[in-house]
């Protein structure tokens, strides 16, 4: 799959153990959007046909509704929530098992958003 991490979501070990279970991987810093605002890593995604990885559930929600709403696609928005929890949070290994679980599901991925933690 090509995946684009947003800033939230860019950590090295996320990026290399997504990269060694065979994911092209691009991160802000390799293409010049580090720091940008959600828009524009959602406009890079888009331009890029990479499907988004984020932290920042909420906000690519609503992004994703005002693209769809407006009649716009996108490539696929992934989030990972979250807990308040740390020992709960999805560690990278997680975070891959889980992307391996939806795209064995066959589930499509434009113009949706899915939360990977639903796929552990």
């Amino acid at each position: 799959m090509n995946l684009y991490l947003d800033d939230d979501s860019a950590g090295r070990r996320l990026a290399g153990i997504l990269g060694k279970a065979g994911h092209t991987v691009v991160i802000p810093a390799q293409v010049g959007t580090a720091g940008s605002s959600d828009p524009r890593h959602l406009l890079y995604a888009i331009d890029h046909s990479l499907v988004l990885i984020t932290h920042n559930h909420e906000d690519f929600m609503v992004l994703h509704d005002l693209v769809v709403r407006s009649g716009g696609s996108h490539p696929g928005i992934l989030s990972v929530r979250r807990d308040n929890d740390p020992r709960r949070d999805m560690k990278p290994r997680d975070v891959v098992r889980a992307l391996g679980r939806l795209q064995a599901a066959s589930v499509p991925l434009s113009n949706q958003a899915y939360v990977l933690n639903h796929w552990r």
